[in-house]
């Protein structure tokens, strides 16, 4: 592992993988509601160190993170924090810098809201004629107002039936876009856009989520748009179960991404 300045926005941490030469790169984006998280989290470290034991090497980049919801625009641990499009120009940059470096295919990904970000990076790529080999979207949220949960099985339990409340997560999203005009753009919030060019996707949701409401819709839409979808619900899992490495739910999720990109058929 090659170590970031996690201070520097679109510094990357790299992760080698212990196989054979060309092996897939994937950008991997960890969460945080886009205004926390960090490259040590294991949504990100634990993550990426489990991928490249399984034969994927691994970029993770810090990104200009969005203000704290009602404190506008302030310094936070010497990073200066933004709102769109920084941190998508902050990924944009990684990803190039991954391309250069890579010499297999490269991969983008992400968690929550790096998979939202993850989903807004792959269109511009592909706007761009860089298209990505393939997107990984993990227990995403894709719409700029999340779509109501019909099911009972997409509620969230115990204490996220607050914090993951659709009407706070739809703050969430205004805090990061900061106007009407950019919740609305289609790098903001790709769900409900046009979504040609959008490369062949792994997607895994949580079960009792609430944002898999928006996940399991955006999987449709990438459908009607004719782009190669594999979807899957992990049963009796919750959001981020990413970064808790102790689950089965977690080896289960990298193990079908490591399977994915080293087999997929592009």
């Amino acid at each position: 592992m090659i170590s970031a300045d996690p201070e520097r926005p679109g510094s990357l941490r790299w992760y080698a993988a212990s196989a054979p030469p060309a092996p897939p790169t994937l950008l991997w984006l960890h969460g945080g509601g886009f205004f926390r998280g960090g490259l040590d989290t294991p949504e990100a470290d634990a993550v990426a160190q489990a991928l490249s034991s399984r034969g994927v090497s691994v970029a993770t980049t810090s990104y200009r993170l969005a203000p704290l919801p009602g404190l506008g625009t302030i310094h936070s641990a010497g990073r200066r924090r933004g709102q769109f499009p920084l941190a998508l120009h902050d990924i944009t940059a990684a990803y190039h810098e991954v391309r250069a470096s890579s010499v297999g295919d490269v991969f983008i990904g992400g968690a929550s809201a790096g998979a939202c970000l993850a989903a807004a990076a792959a269109l511009r790529a592909a706007d761009e004629g860089l298209r990505a080999a393939g997107a990984i979207l993990a227990y995403g949220f894709f719409h700029s107002i999340h779509p109501p949960t019909r099911d009972a099985h997409h509620r969230s339990r115990r204490h996220r039936r607050l914090t993951h409340a659709v009407w706070g997560l739809n703050l969430m999203n205004r805090n990061y876009a900061g106007s009407s005009d950019a919740l609305a753009h289609r790098l903001a919030f790709p769900g409900g856009h046009d979504l040609a060019g959008f490369p062949r996707t792994l997607m895994v949701n949580a079960e009792h989520d609430n944002m898999r409401a928006s996940g399991d819709a955006f999987a449709s839409e990438l459908r009607a748009a004719e782009v190669d979808v594999d979807h899957h619900v992990l049963p009796g899992t919750s959001h981020a179960f990413l970064n808790r490495p102790h689950l089965r739910a977690f080896d289960t999720a990298v193990s079908m991404m490591a399977d994915w990109m080293t087999t997929t058929v592009r």
